[in-house]
């Protein structure tokens, strides 16, 4: 069976309507993954994390992590543990195009932990409200927050750092289900995440364990969420992310006539596939773009 998920929120900061929102995924959510998930109707695509400082040093890499071109609401995820990397990081992320900046403060992973970055922020939230402070004034464009119930299920802290990020400019928040010290075992806890939902008013995004139309309805009524995030479901099925007519939120069968859209597809995503030919540098501020080649009509 294949789910397509269709939600829509009305907010104040953010034009959000259609689909999911797809999640940034290291490795996976590329410019040419988000700009198939955008075409299929996701309501909002995440770049790959992006380490400040390297963005700052113009690390390869990290610049094509950050490319946006083609995307119509370019949101650039960042992440780093020091106030005047975040700042600096914020602005060249602004230059490059982005209508959006999200902090990440939930990535799992020991390389960026080990950091102080990502979720290890959960661990002080006075020094992660320094980051988020940093961030905010350091840009003109919405900041947004990603992160997780808490460092581990003796220090579930979200609701007290959504409502801390929220005084202090943040404009939509995300929380995936589950404790850093959790990875991505067990099950996302949905329901964990209506405490967020109690502690602040602004938008707020569920994430963890959402793969189709089902586990999506579940997980808003659960949380209390305005929206659904969908991460590692979206792998190899960008349009798990769509928005569809209701009548079309769920079909049996084959998703609709793929064929009609593989040369359109190609076309978006051969430029990905020499995203590392002759790229030594990349030039900021100014948008990222990437060598493309496009099929011969027909």
């Amino acid at each position: 069976m294949v789910s397509l998920i269709a939600t829509v929120i009305p907010t104040k900061s953010h034009s959000l309507a259609g689909g999911a929102i797809l999640a940034p995924m290291s490795g996976i959510t590329d410019a040419g993954l988000r700009r198939i998930a955008q075409r299929f109707g996701a309501a909002r695509v995440v770049s790959e994390m992006v380490a400040c400082d390297q963005l700052i040093l113009r690390d390869a890499e990290a610049c094509l992590r950050a490319e946006g071109e083609g995307i119509s609401t370019h949101v650039i995820q960042i992440a780093g543990c020091e106030a005047y990397w975040m700042a600096e990081g914020a602005k060249a992320a602004e230059a490059a195009g982005a209508a959006v900046i999200d902090i990440n403060m939930g990535c799992p992973a020991k390389k960026v932990t080990n950091g102080w970055s990502g979720s290890a922020l959960m661990r002080d939230l006075d020094h992660a409200c320094h980051l988020i402070e940093a961030t905010v004034a350091a840009v003109k464009v919405p900041v947004t927050l990603k992160t997780r119930l808490g460092w581990d299920h003796a220090s579930l802290n979200a609701p007290e750092l959504a409502r801390r990020a929220e005084s202090l400019g943040i404009t939509m928040v995300t929380i995936h289900g589950r404790t850093r010290q959790q990875f991505y075992k067990g099950t996302a806890d949905w329901a964990a995440v209506r405490a967020v939902r109690d502690a602040m008013p602004l938008p707020l995004v569920v994430n963890g364990d959402i793969v189709d139309t089902p586990t999506a309805q579940h997980a808003l009524a659960l949380s209390g969420a305005d929206m659904v995030m969908i991460g590692r479901a979206a792998m190899g099925r960008p349009c798990c992310s769509a928005k569809y007519p209701a009548r079309c939120v769920e079909r049996r069968g084959r998703p609709p006539r793929p064929q009609k859209n593989v040369r359109q597809l190609l076309n978006i995503t051969h430029g990905c596939s020499l995203r590392w030919a002759g790229k030594k540098d990349c030039d900021m501020p100014g948008s990222i773009s990437v060598p493309t080649a496009r099929l011969p009509p027909g």
